[in-house]
């Protein structure tokens, strides 16, 4: 049975102060409400590591990750952060391959490689992204573009290693632009990618991989979005930095 998922992805918020403020909620509503034991991840910047997980404990079901990592193992690469750095500071995730990373920082296929690489040797499970841009989709080759990304940088691995990823789909097109995917958008690319990995590696490793929809999910729209049969949770981010919406979300299984 495929593992149900919600990551919150931070990115460059909140100051030390509202770091701890947001995961102690976050902590508090988790340890007093019912939800279905989804597995719920808190990735916020590199500098909130250390304090954001002493908050979460023992919270079941609640872990700490990454936003991203170097490509190397270690040495004279300033700013950078090594997967061993996450993993040594208690992180069992690192996302992987953003959109964001790809655009704004020119990662290319061959690199999310190297850095999925280095996750896994250091223990790390990878929240891999993919996802396609306007363009892409409105000439109707995103299905194409996205299999392409995965088959790059991922194809190369054994079926044992594939198995210890999380696969997050991003429709880039609909995020902040004021355009809207719809539910149905997200489970025809949901399955058309399990099917790709299916081609791949098999129907069992496809269908037990974790598949996450990161297109500007929120408790408005998580409980359809995640009702489809290919759709294993979400990759949230600006609901992320409220905690009653991220933990509303969570509970939308």
């Amino acid at each position: 049975m495929r593992k149900k998922i919600v990551a919150g992805n931070w990115k460059m918020n909140l100051g030390f102060d509202e770091g701890q403020k947001l995961t102690s909620e976050i902590v508090n509503m988790l340890k007093d409400e019912e939800h279905s034991g989804v597995t719920a991840i808190l990735n916020p910047p590199f500098v909130h590591l250390y304090p954001v997980k002493k908050l979460i404990g023992d919270t079941p079901n609640l872990f700490l990750g990454g936003q991203n990592c170097s490509d190397k193992a270690s040495g004279a690469y300033t700013g950078e952060i090594a997967a061993s750095m996450l993993a040594s500071f208690g992180a069992s995730y690192v996302i992987l391959g953003h959109s964001e990373r790809r655009e704004y920082f020119k990662e290319s296929n061959q690199l999310l490689t190297e850095k999925t690489k280095q996750a896994l040797a250091n223990g790390l499970t990878p929240i891999f992204c993919c996802g396609e841009p306007l363009d892409i989709r409105e000439a109707g080759t995103h299905e194409e573009y996205v299999k392409n990304q995965l088959t790059e940088s991922l194809f190369d691995f054994s079926a044992e290693e594939i198995s210890k990823l999380v696969i997050a789909y991003e429709p880039i097109w609909a995020i902040g632009t004021g355009k809207t995917a719809s539910s149905n958008q997200a489970q025809e690319m949901h399955a058309a990618l399990r099917g790709h990995f299916a081609s791949k590696y098999g129907q069992e490793v496809a269908d037990n991989l974790s598949i996450l929809y990161g297109g500007s999910c929120n408790p408005g729209n998580a409980k359809e979005i995640f009702s489809k049969p290919d759709v294993d949770g979400g990759l949230i981010g600006g609901a992320s930095l409220k905690s009653r919406d991220f933990v509303d979300i969570i509970k939308s299984f």
